[in-house]
């Protein structure tokens, strides 16, 4: 049971009781203050203790949210320097190894091992998609056939790779 519906249920006030109790001035607490005052019920605004605290706490939160902000930007800051750093270094070395690598396909263009591996490696690739292709349109395709036909190109590779020597 509610308290509303427990002070329902008591005995009714009787009009002289109702005005005399409203006509009566009620008080709230400052709890702010240094001393123990009172408020009359009907001022609506805070109490000029009320107010410093509340000023005085909204500039230490703006203080406090500005030395965080600041923090984090410095830390952005850092954090960027370095990832920034770390890319050029990447890009150099990005660089550096695609002309290494450029620079020994052109020296290997002519040579008849080079070639024989292009041909092969691109007839095998047209091979395995046109049968993978066909085995997906037919619905027969699975992991357990694209497990085999990872292991066929991996057994391939290495076989290739020691006849290449």
């Amino acid at each position: 049971m509610s308290y509303a519906d427990a002070a329902s249920r008591g005995p009714k006030q009787s009009p002289e009781e109702i005005e005399q109790n409203e006509s009566r001035p009620s008080t709230t607490v400052d709890v702010d203050s240094d001393h123990v005052g009172t408020v009359v019920s009907s001022y609506s605004g805070e109490t000029s203790t009320q107010m410093d605290r509340l000023e005085r706490e909204s500039k230490e939160a703006e203080a406090s949210a500005r030395e965080r902000f600041q923090k984090f930007e410095d830390e952005a800051r850092k954090d960027y320097g370095k990832g920034k750093s770390r890319a050029e270094k990447g890009m150099r070395d990005a660089k550096s190894t695609l002309s290494r690598d450029y620079q020994e396909v052109k020296d290997n263009r002519d040579n008849p091992v080079v070639i024989g591996n292009a041909v092969v490696w691109t007839v095998m690739a047209a091979a395995l998609g046109f049968g993978v292709y066909k085995q997906h349109s037919e619905g027969k395709l699975n992991w357990k056939v694209g497990g085999l036909l990872a292991s066929v190109v991996g057994l391939f590779g290495t076989a290739d790779y020691f006849v290449s020597q």
